[in-house]
């Protein structure tokens, strides 16, 4: 018995045809993906910006002097004012990736929790940005910047 070849399989064609489908989906997801990366880098920046902030505050309130945060466009530290010395020292630094940061004080923290510059920071990049604003009693309120 002889059987026919007729029907099984695929030609190269609908192989060719299906493998270009598939190139196109990778394609618009693998673009989707690479446009998220900015938006997920913007919000890690806002994450290390408050939780600075909150370090500074706590740091304070523990060891019973003012800590200050200090920003650059991609970078803080946190410093602790000496006042034998009457001088800042460095405690912490840190960069900050994918977005630049912009400061218009430098927010100093009492052992009471307290600010006594209050501050707001601004954090973008390309894909948007956000606000953060710090009350008297070190509140921190964050505010995504319209596009």
């Amino acid at each position: 018995m002889v059987r026919s070849m007729t029907g099984r399989g695929f030609t190269l064609i609908e192989t060719a045809l299906v493998l270009a489908i598939f190139a196109i989906i990778i394609y618009m997801a693998a673009f989707s993906f690479l446009n998220l990366a900015s938006k997920y880098r913007l919000e890690k920046a806002v994450g290390e910006v408050r939780a600075a902030l909150n370090t500074a505050r706590a740091k304070s309130i523990l060891n019973g002097c003012n800590f200050r945060v200090r920003f650059g466009a991609d970078c803080y530290r946190i410093e602790n004012y000496d006042e034998t010395a009457n001088i800042w020292i460095p405690d912490t630094a840190a960069g900050i990736e994918g977005a630049t940061v912009e400061a218009n004080n430098t927010p100093v923290f009492t052992p009471e929790g307290a600010v006594t510059n209050l501050a707001t920071i601004r954090i973008s990049n390309g894909w948007g940005g956000y606000k953060l604003t710090l009350a008297i009693t070190g509140r921190i309120k964050t505010t995504r910047l319209p596009a």
